[in-house]
Formats: C-alpha cells, structure tokens, sequence
C-alpha cells in the first residue's frame, strides 16, 4: 500500500515537471506625456549644441597641428630643396625648354614653373603632412566626434526623464539629420546617423560629403598655385637672365679648346653658384613670405566657413536636427543657437513630432 502510494507521488511531481511555464505577464507601456516628449526636444537640441561646439575645439585643435605640421615640412623640406643649387640648375633647364616652346605665350615659363613648383610642394609638405592629418580627414572626424557625442546624450536623455530607448528611438527616425535626395538614400534621420557604425557607410553620409565638397572644400590647400607665382616669376626672370651670360661663356670654352673651355666652364659654374647663393637668402623670404600669406588665408576659410570648412558637416546635421526639433521643442531656430548655417533651407518643415 505504502508503494502503491510512493508511485502515486512520484507521477505527480514528474508530471508538474513537464507543465509549461506560464509566459511572463507584460509590462504595461510606459505612457510619456506631451510635456515629457517637449522636454526630451528640448534636451535633444541642447546635447545637439553642446556637441557642437566640443566638435569646433577638436576642429580647431586638429587644425592647429595640421597648420604647424604643414609649416615644419615646409622649412625642413621645400625650401632647402628649392634653395640647392643643384635644384637651381634643374630650374634652369627647365626654364630654358619653357622658353624654346613657350611659342610666344606670354610668361609662360613662369606658369610652367610655377606648377611644376606646386607639383614638388605636394609631394614633398602636403602628401606627408597627409599621412599623419589633413582638413579632410578634420572633416569626417569632427562629425563622428559630433555623432558619438548626441548617442550617449541621447541615452541620458532616456535615463533622465524615464522614456524607454525603444519609444525614444522611435521618435529620433522621425527627425532628419541629412536631407538631400531624392533618391532616399540621400537622406538619413537622427536614429539611422547615430546607430550606423561605420558613419561613412552611410549613404547619406557619402552624398553630403560630396556636396561639401563641391561646394569647395576639397581637402588641400586652396590656392596654392597663387602662392607658387611669385615666386616662380622671380626664378625665371633671373634664370632667364643667366641664360645669355652662359652662352657666351659656352662660346669662349668651344673656341679655347678642351683643357681652357673646361676650365672656364668651372669658373661661370662657381660665378653661378655665389649668384645663387647671394639671392637664396631673398629666394627664401619670398618663398615663405608668399607660401605662409595665402596658406593662412586658406586656414582661417577651412576653419571658419560654414558650408566648405572642415566644420560643414556637423553644421549642417546640427542645422537639420535642431531646426526640425525647433517648433516642437519650443526653442530658437538653430542657425542662433549653435552658429549652423541652414544652406539648405532645412530642405523639409519644422515638423511637430507625434507622441
């Protein structure tokens, strides 16, 4: 009897083994008010601003190393290399082919000369500088610092006023960050730019890119073959101005015979070599005078200009993120607030974002 009940017992539990578990019971949805979603608006244009301008102190810090890096390789490279005098004999050769095919063009040894100065000037300052940094990567790099910045902003923002992630980024879809289609890969709300890692892989990241671009702000230095004219008229004038001098003396050498003509050939080489050397110390201020002017002028438009600057990316986000945000958070337009420039018009109307 005893065992008979035993075998009862053990049937019992083995069966509530296998009864499912009851689903959990769900949570009821957190309910946000109007006033709530106001305030998280407010909070969004706000963290937009502040990442904004921690975005222009790192431009401006990388700027500022690019600008001395670039001035370095320029004393320890370009002007020692423009100032040898075997470099001078080379411009003096190449000087003299621009004049035989020049065909009557007017300076046209000096525009040649002047690119092919700013040929050397990429390859032996701006190419390396490149390596390390350059305005373009200060471009792509502001904005990821801008992105990462407004994504944990945007979990405090969930944290501080009790709205769960999921519904907050329901709402940031909403909210364009990049408008430039069609076609709609062109744009790109707030939800997609912070949640797509790589930021470059987006599409809408490559068209704004491009736009900047196009706008004028190729990485580089702008007009840097201005800076090089100056500096190749002078070469050439005085370059050509030898050029007579030394047929002459390769007249005399032919008629003297072997041993004299070498030997008067050294004697105008070294007479070339004190010339060059008592214009290098002229050559080199001018070099530096006209290289450092426009390279400045170029710096402070990179640093400074809102749709072609090493800025203009984040600008423009900031723009279309806190001028749609501008009506439903109840705050200034955005072009007042983090110093963005709407180039676009805002492209789509402040919207008022449902609950």
């Amino acid at each position: 009897m005893n065992l008979r009940w035993l075998i009862v017992a053990v049937l019992v539990v083995l069966a509530g083994c296998v009864t499912p578990a009851r689903a959990p019971v769900p949570a009821p949805p957190v309910v946000v008010s109007q006033s709530t979603w106001q305030q998280v608006d407010r909070e969004i244009v706000a963290a937009s601003q502040s990442a904004t301008e921690q975005a222009k102190i790192y431009s401006r810090g990388a700027m500022d190393y690019w600008r001395t890096r670039v001035y370095q390789l320029t004393e320890e490279n370009f002007i020692p290399w423009f100032s040898s005098y075997w470099t001078q004999e080379w411009l003096s050769m190449k000087v003299s082919w621009y004049s035989l095919s020049a065909q009557g063009e007017q300076d046209a040894s000096a525009k040649r000369l002047a690119a092919y100065l700013l040929e050397q000037y990429q390859q032996r300052v701006l190419a390396p500088v490149a390596v390390e940094i350059d305005p373009d990567q200060i471009l792509n790099l502001s904005m990821a610092f801008y992105v990462d910045i407004l994504q944990e902003e945007l979990q405090r923002i969930s944290q501080r006023y009790g709205v769960p992630m999921a519904q907050l980024n329901g709402r940031i879809q909403k909210i364009p960050a990049i408008a430039l289609g069609p076609p709609p890969a062109r744009n790109a709300s707030l939800y997609q730019v912070v949640h797509t890692q790589p930021l470059n892989t987006l599409p809408a990241y490559a068209a704004l890119i491009d736009k900047i671009h196009k706008a004028g702000g190729d990485k580089g230095v702008d007009n840097t073959e201005t800076a090089m004219a100056p500096v190749a008229r002078r070469a050439s004038k005085r370059i050509e101005a030898e050029m007579a001098p030394r047929g002459a003396a390769s007249a005399v050498a032919a008629a003297a015979g072997k041993l004299a003509g070498a030997l008067i050939s050294v004697g105008v080489a070294g007479v070339r070599a004190i010339i060059q050397a008592n214009d290098r110390p002229d050559s080199e201020a001018l070099i530096r005078s006209s290289l450092g002017n426009t390279f400045d002028k170029a710096w402070v438009k990179l640093v400074q200009n809102p749709t072609t600057g090493v800025m203009a990316g984040t600008l423009y986000m900031a723009a279309q993120i806190e001028g749609n945000l501008a009506s439903s958070a109840e705050v200034p337009s955005v072009s007042s607030g983090s110093g963005a420039v709407d180039w676009t018009a805002t492209q789509s109307t402040n919207q008022q974002m449902a609950p």
